[in-house]
């Protein structure tokens, strides 16, 4: 068959390269009506041959719905969402969803603008990452009229369903650890605030389990942009520059911490000894490190598994659940002394 035209390929196109009528061509592509498998396979071959795919828009005019799960995040560079973002395709691979993502680089307005033309496709329900968004935002998720799953944070009111944990807990218990491991002069250092919620709000539960133990935090220094592990190191030199006589610093994720481990391990600090450090994610990537640096696992694929179950589940009639709250646990590593 020659195509010079370039003209989109239709039904009949499938039709007569597989010598069936273009209705029983649209039951196998739909998956709908009694076929036999013979021609079944005759159709699905002759339609992979000529590289058919079907026009969803135009199939999902009855139902006003695409078989499309908008995926918003903040980011493909943090490490934390790709593995969110495996969860979700493992589930939505056994169905006939499909994810598609969408990045707002933890800006306000870019979401309005991702959700605004994602929903303009009809996609059969919405994974956005946070609790926190716009009052336009929130509007048009409440009245999307599809499932949405807000993922990550637990720590306020969902629009629908939410699937993740509380950060607040997690800064608080992480406080709890480094008072109970004897450390009294600490330092802050942090990513992307205040549009990264849960960020602050892990630091928000820190100082105030240092409080309840009566600590404050002693300094601070926050990321202004460039390499995660470059930045860590950047960032530890200026902290401990300034007020030298901290004695545990907590980053808000791995990474940086990772640069700051590596700055004081190439000055000769004693580690967890002098200085104890942790930060937050539980990144597989930094088991490399020349020590293991004490962490909380975030459960990011379990995250992005069960929000695309409740999708899956609420796409299909059936009843899903409205609220996952998980519990992540301190890893100490070779940072956090022993309490």
């Amino acid at each position: 068959m020659s195509r010079q035209d370039h003209r989109p390929l239709t039904l009949r196109d499938v039709s007569e390269a597989s010598g069936v009528s273009e209705m029983t061509v649209s039951r196998v592509l739909r998956n709908r009506g009694d076929v036999s498998d013979a021609t079944r396979e005759r159709v699905l071959n002759a339609a992979k041959r000529l590289g058919y795919v079907p026009n969803k828009i135009a199939g999902a005019l009855a139902s006003q719905r695409v078989n499309l799960v908008a995926v918003i995040i903040p980011s493909l560079s943090n490490m934390v969402f790709p593995e969110v973002l495996s969860g979700i395709s493992r589930v939505l691979e056994t169905t006939d969803l499909q994810p598609v993502v969408g990045v707002t680089d933890y800006l306000p307005e870019k979401e309005e603008k991702v959700l605004y033309e994602m929903l303009s496709w009809r996609p059969s329900g919405v994974i956005i990452a946070g609790l926190e968004h716009s009052e336009a935002s929130r509007a048009m998720l409440k009245a999307s009229g599809i499932p949405v799953v807000e993922i990550m944070d637990t720590d306020g009111e969902p629009v629908d369903a939410m699937v993740g944990i509380s950060h607040r807990r997690a800064g608080r218990e992480m406080g709890e650890a480094i008072i109970k491991a004897g450390y009294r002069r600490i330092g802050f250092l942090g990513t992307k605030m205040p549009l990264d919620h849960r960020a602050r709000k892990r630091f928000e539960g820190l100082t105030q389990a240092l409080a309840k133990g009566g600590v404050e935090v002693a300094d601070q220094e926050f990321y202004s942009g460039g390499s995660a592990l470059a930045k860590g190191r950047e960032m530890t030199a200026a902290l401990l520059e300034r007020t030298p006589d901290l004695d545990f610093l907590y980053y808000s994720n791995d990474m940086i911490g990772a640069g700051g481990l590596l700055y004081l391990i190439e000055k000769g600090y004693d580690i967890p000894g002098r200085i104890g450090l942790a930060g937050f994610n539980g990144v597989e990537l930094l088991q490399g490190l020349p020590r293991r640096l004490a962490t909380m696992d975030a459960c990011r694929e379990e995250i992005g598994r069960r929000a695309a179950e409740i999708i899956a589940a609420k796409v299909r009639g059936e009843e899903a659940e409205g609220e996952v709250i998980l519990r992540p646990t301190i890893s100490p590593g070779d940072t956090l002394r022993a309490s």
